[in-house]
Protein backbone atom coordinates (compact mmCIF):
# COMPACT_ATOMS: atom_id res chain seq x y z
CA UNK A 1 0.00 0.00 0.00
CA UNK A 2 1.04 3.29 -0.88
CA UNK A 3 2.43 5.96 2.06
CA UNK A 4 -0.66 8.37 2.43
CA UNK A 5 1.17 12.06 1.86
CA UNK A 6 0.21 15.05 4.05
CA UNK A 7 -1.76 16.79 1.20
CA UNK A 8 -3.93 12.99 0.64
CA UNK A 9 -4.56 13.41 4.83
CA UNK A 10 -5.78 16.91 4.08
CA UNK A 11 -8.08 16.13 1.51
CA UNK A 12 -9.54 13.36 3.41
CA UNK A 13 -10.49 15.28 6.52
CA UNK A 14 -11.98 17.88 4.51
CA UNK A 15 -14.06 15.38 2.70
CA UNK A 16 -14.90 13.85 5.59
CA UNK A 17 -15.77 16.83 7.61
CA UNK A 18 -18.22 18.15 5.13
CA UNK A 19 -19.61 14.40 4.68
CA UNK A 20 -20.27 14.23 8.40
CA UNK A 21 -21.84 17.76 9.56
CA UNK A 22 -24.74 17.51 6.28
CA UNK A 23 -24.61 13.95 7.17
CA UNK A 24 -25.41 14.62 10.79
CA UNK A 25 -28.70 16.36 10.64
CA UNK A 26 -30.18 14.37 7.51
CA UNK A 27 -29.77 17.35 5.25
CA UNK A 28 -28.33 17.01 1.32
CA UNK A 29 -27.43 20.85 0.90
CA UNK A 30 -26.88 23.57 3.39
CA UNK A 31 -26.83 27.28 2.56
CA UNK A 32 -25.42 30.07 4.44
CA UNK A 33 -26.33 33.52 4.09
CA UNK A 34 -23.50 35.63 5.39
CA UNK A 35 -25.49 38.44 7.70
CA UNK A 36 -22.66 40.36 9.59
CA UNK A 37 -23.99 44.35 9.38
CA UNK A 38 -22.15 44.18 5.78
CA UNK A 39 -24.14 41.62 4.40
CA UNK A 40 -27.55 42.84 6.30
CA UNK A 41 -26.28 46.55 4.98
CA UNK A 42 -26.25 45.11 1.10
CA UNK A 43 -29.64 43.36 1.47
CA UNK A 44 -28.67 39.95 2.29
CA UNK A 45 -31.83 39.67 4.45
CA UNK A 46 -33.64 39.92 0.91
CA UNK A 47 -31.68 36.95 -0.36
CA UNK A 48 -32.55 34.71 2.90
CA UNK A 49 -36.15 35.48 2.12
CA UNK A 50 -36.13 34.73 -1.49
CA UNK A 51 -33.68 31.68 -0.53
CA UNK A 52 -36.81 30.48 1.55
CA UNK A 53 -39.47 30.84 -0.30
CA UNK A 54 -37.63 28.81 -3.22
CA UNK A 55 -37.30 26.56 -0.98
CA UNK A 56 -40.64 26.09 0.21
CA UNK A 57 -42.01 26.24 -3.65
CA UNK A 58 -39.40 23.38 -4.47
CA UNK A 59 -41.10 21.34 -1.33
CA UNK A 60 -37.67 19.85 -0.20
CA UNK A 61 -36.52 19.07 2.99
CA UNK A 62 -33.64 17.95 2.84
CA UNK A 63 -32.26 21.55 2.51
CA UNK A 64 -31.26 23.54 5.52
CA UNK A 65 -30.33 27.08 5.16
CA UNK A 66 -28.36 29.18 8.07
CA UNK A 67 -26.78 32.28 8.76
CA UNK A 68 -23.32 33.91 9.76
CA UNK A 69 -21.80 36.73 10.62
CA UNK A 70 -19.21 38.92 7.93
CA UNK A 71 -17.12 36.66 5.79
CA UNK A 72 -14.99 39.12 5.33
CA UNK A 73 -15.28 40.12 1.72
CA UNK A 74 -17.80 43.26 2.52
CA UNK A 75 -17.04 44.61 -0.89
CA UNK A 76 -18.70 41.10 -2.22
CA UNK A 77 -22.04 41.52 -0.24
CA UNK A 78 -24.62 39.79 -0.23
CA UNK A 79 -22.72 36.60 -0.31
CA UNK A 80 -23.97 32.98 0.27
CA UNK A 81 -22.10 29.52 0.71
CA UNK A 82 -24.11 26.07 -0.69
CA UNK A 83 -22.63 22.95 0.54
CA UNK A 84 -23.88 20.02 -1.13
CA UNK A 85 -23.04 16.67 0.60
CA UNK A 86 -19.44 15.12 -0.75
CA UNK A 87 -19.17 17.92 -2.41
CA UNK A 88 -17.08 21.34 -1.86
CA UNK A 89 -18.41 24.79 -0.80
CA UNK A 90 -19.10 27.15 -3.20
CA UNK A 91 -19.15 31.12 -1.96
CA UNK A 92 -21.18 33.18 -4.11
CA UNK A 93 -20.80 36.68 -4.05
CA UNK A 94 -22.66 40.12 -5.52
CA UNK A 95 -25.78 38.58 -5.04
CA UNK A 96 -28.70 39.55 -6.18
CA UNK A 97 -32.71 37.64 -5.62
CA UNK A 98 -32.53 36.46 -9.55
CA UNK A 99 -28.98 34.92 -8.92
CA UNK A 100 -29.94 33.07 -5.83
CA UNK A 101 -32.92 31.89 -7.82
CA UNK A 102 -30.43 30.83 -10.31
CA UNK A 103 -28.16 29.33 -7.87
CA UNK A 104 -30.71 27.10 -5.77
CA UNK A 105 -31.97 25.95 -9.61
CA UNK A 106 -29.04 24.79 -10.58
CA UNK A 107 -26.65 24.23 -8.12
CA UNK A 108 -28.90 23.47 -4.72
CA UNK A 109 -31.50 21.24 -7.05
CA UNK A 110 -29.37 20.65 -10.22
CA UNK A 111 -25.53 19.21 -8.83
CA UNK A 112 -24.03 22.18 -11.00
CA UNK A 113 -22.61 25.13 -9.47
CA UNK A 114 -23.12 28.45 -11.03
CA UNK A 115 -18.81 29.76 -12.04
CA UNK A 116 -20.21 33.06 -12.98
CA UNK A 117 -21.36 34.09 -9.96
CA UNK A 118 -18.87 31.83 -7.55
CA UNK A 119 -15.82 33.88 -5.93
CA UNK A 120 -14.37 30.52 -4.40
CA UNK A 121 -14.44 26.71 -4.39
CA UNK A 122 -13.21 24.91 -1.42
CA UNK A 123 -12.87 26.03 1.99
CA UNK A 124 -10.39 27.92 4.13
CA UNK A 125 -9.00 25.37 7.11
CA UNK A 126 -6.35 25.47 9.58
CA UNK A 127 -4.21 22.95 10.24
Amino acid sequence: MAKLTLDDLKKIKEQQKATFSLREGGYRAKITVHMGTCGIAAGARDIMSVLLDEIAQANVDDVITTTSGCAGLCAREPMATVEIINKPPVKYGDLTEEKIKEIFREHVMGGNPVEKYALVLGSETTY
